[in-house]
């Protein structure tokens, strides 16, 4: 499969893109494709190889109309979503890979009205275009309620994070400094891999001890300055980044 940056790289070009949106709805020959197009084949052809090597579309050998030889017909098999966020004090880019299973399996991930359409498809192969057109209006105003919630949810997001920046901005004395806060406020729930840090912005273990030292000093001060209390600890002490950044975890 390929990954985040490759498959960026590849859906930048617009023919890339014309020829998979045209091949998740049914199988095509290249022929096809270059008429609907509206480029040669044997561009086509060169789109399809570099898809097919990093695994977004498949080919197999079907039967001729016409009573020739058997042809390449291509197809989409890779299902992954895709998504950036970009905006002040705001990038994400990440690429998902969509959950497998039936309706029935899916449905336990599920939600709300979309759970009985699950139910109500699964278990058959066919559905009519009528009953179709029904489900997937119904799928469709659920994922727009979802992408509505999302997008406010990032916008709050990205407005904390303009007020923490101004934060650091005003606090923290050196680049590297503001670097490192945030780093940490990227992944606010994971741990902040520190040596991985140092050895991009190349700092030695002198460096690297003072640096850790400043962060702490200039954090838990304006934790104390925030509650209106004197925290006392020794210089050694290790504390949970949540706690370092005076969020509750509870």
């Amino acid at each position: 499969m390929a990954g985040l940056d490759e498959a960026l790289a590849i859906l930048q070009n617009k023919a890339r893109r014309a020829i998979l949106e045209r091949l998740v709805r049914e199988p095509h020959y290249p022929l096809q494709l270059a008429e609907q197009i509206g480029i040669s084949q044997q561009a086509v052809m060169k789109h399809l190889k570099l898809l097919e090597g990093v695994g977004f579309v498949v080919k197999m050998k079907a039967a001729s109309n016409k009573g020739g030889p058997p042809k390449n017909i291509y197809s989409v098999q890779q299902a992954i979503s895709i998504r950036i966020d970009l905006g002040p004090d705001l990038f994400q880019c990440s690429q998902r890979i969509l959950p497998a299973g039936g309706p029935l399996k899916l449905s336990n991930k599920l939600n709300g009205n979309v759970v009985k359409v699950a139910e109500i498809v699964s278990g058959r192969k066919k559905i009519g275009v009528g009953e179709g057109a029904h489900h997937l209006s119904a799928i469709s105003e659920a994922i727009e309620k979802l992408d509505n919630e999302r997008d406010a949810l990032i916008a709050l997001h990205q407005q904390i994070k303009q007020r923490v920046s101004s934060t650091v901005d005003s606090d923290f004395e050196s680049y590297e400094q503001r670097l490192m806060v945030h780093n940490i406020l990227e992944s606010p729930r994971s741990n902040f891999n520190f040596k991985e840090f140092a050895r991009e912005l190349q700092l030695g273990a002198e460096a690297s001890e003072r640096l850790i030292d400043e962060v702490r000093t200039r954090v838990v001060r304006q934790m104390a300055e925030r509650s209106g209390q004197f925290i006392a600890a020794p210089q050694t002490i290790e504390l949970p980044w949540w706690a370092a950044l005076g969020i509750d975890p509870s």
